[in-house]
């Protein structure tokens, strides 16, 4: 995950992406793909529909007004290494980055190198006509053996610390985002704060627009990084955030917050961090999931918890009790009790009308160990 994060966050790979191409189509998100697969996402008017549209708190991109900064939160043409870090993980990770790794690899890759032109030298032909008939050496073999011990050692005392900590339960009070991926797109829940629910697409540049489709500006953010709705969090609250996809693997991945998850069908990964400055912060998907894998931006708006909660008042949502642990149940997409099945529910009973239920006695059966009746089912476990 290390390797990952610090392969997207250099600076020179978002600046030089290839563009999409331009298409006319009837959506944000059409543009060409395989035959037989629709890659239409949801346009913004399918999410949720805000309490206060005219609220200041929704002044751009249905979030608080923020510009992005250069060289915070995005990658920027002509650095290296990895983009500043407002977590807590993040900057052990990028302290032990710079400070254990790197100083590590290069010192044994010119040690090796070293070695090499020396053994080159002192042992060549002209200087060493005879060879030596030595096979083992007692001391070398020990030192072999046991320095790269030691090495791995040191290294995996900070590693798994840094492990432990990035899959650490969130604690009470936390916020939940259950982020879903889509081929293409993402779409966002809060289940703690009214269960709201907003759809994130990529923002066109000006040549690839449609009629009456909102370009990219600088303000919204890097190329193929901005998106038409940003997410909005809390500073100094800690964050739950929960993944999982409807179609195949996605990763939500947000390299200044040192966060890669995966988001897997039919399944709920969970973890856990705390942003510590505001700020606006990109990110993309970075599992392989299909023609337009690289059109799905992550665009956060890290806010003070004040500005949080008027933002989700405004979005139509509520602040929980302070303190209290999350008790929303968060079923997986496609489960009884998901936001899908409800609304598949609800049309199901408008087209069919009110269904007079009937009470029908469960078939008898017999447990095999006991002969005891009971009804149907695996009773009591």
């Amino acid at each position: 995950m290390a390797a990952g994060l610090a392969l997207a966050s250099l600076g020179g790979v978002a600046g030089h992406a290839a563009q999409p191409t331009a298409t006319a189509a009837p959506a944000p998100q059409a543009a060409a793909g395989p035959a037989g697969v629709s890659n239409t996402a949801p346009t913004t008017s399918a999410a949720t529909p805000t309490a206060n549209p005219s609220s200041p708190e929704l002044a751009m991109d249905g979030a608080p007004a923020m510009t992005a900064q250069p060289m915070i939160g995005q990658p920027t043409d002509g650095l290296y290494g990895l983009q500043p870090q407002v977590t807590k993980n993040g900057v052990f990770a990028h302290w032990m980055h710079n400070s254990i790794l790197v100083p590590t690899i290069t010192i044994i890759c010119l040690f090796v190198l070293a070695l090499l032109f020396w053994v080159s030298f002192r042992y060549r032909r002209a200087a060493n006509p005879v060879p030596s008939k030595t096979s083992h050496n007692t001391v070398i073999e020990i030192l072999w053996t046991l320095l790269p011990v030691v090495i791995l050692v040191l290294i995996a005392v900070p590693s798994i610390g840094l492990l432990q900590a990035q899959f650490k339960p969130a604690p009470s009070g936390a916020v939940t985002l259950k982020a879903i991926g889509n081929q293409w797109y993402w779409t966002y829940q809060y289940p703690d704060n009214g269960g709201f629910e907003i759809t994130a697409n990529m923002l066109k540049e000006k040549g690839d627009i449609a009629a009456g489709e909102r370009a990219r500006t600088d303000a919204d953010g890097p190329p193929l990084l901005a998106t038409d709705n940003r997410i909005v969090l809390p500073v100094g609250v800690p964050i739950r955030l929960i993944t999982t996809a409807n179609d195949v693997i996605h990763s939500w991945a947000v390299p200044a917050f040192w966060i890669k998850l995966d988001a897997i069908p039919g399944r709920l990964n969970e973890t856990s961090f705390t942003i510590d400055k505001p700020g606006l912060y990109f990110g993309q998907c970075s599992e392989l999931c299909g023609a337009r894998h690289g059109y799905m931006p992550i665009a956060v708006e890290a806010v003070p918890p004040a500005q949080f909660a008027a933002w989700v008042r405004a979005k139509g949502g509520t602040m929980p009790t302070p303190g209290k642990a999350s008790d929303k149940v968060i079923p997986q997409p496609g489960a009884d009790g998901s936001a899908a099945k409800v609304e598949e529910a609800a049309e199901t009973a408008n087209a069919t009308g009110p269904v007079e239920n009937v009470t029908t006695a469960a078939p008898a059966t017999t447990q095999g160990a006991t002969s005891n009746p009971a009804g149907a089912g695996n009773a009591g476990l």
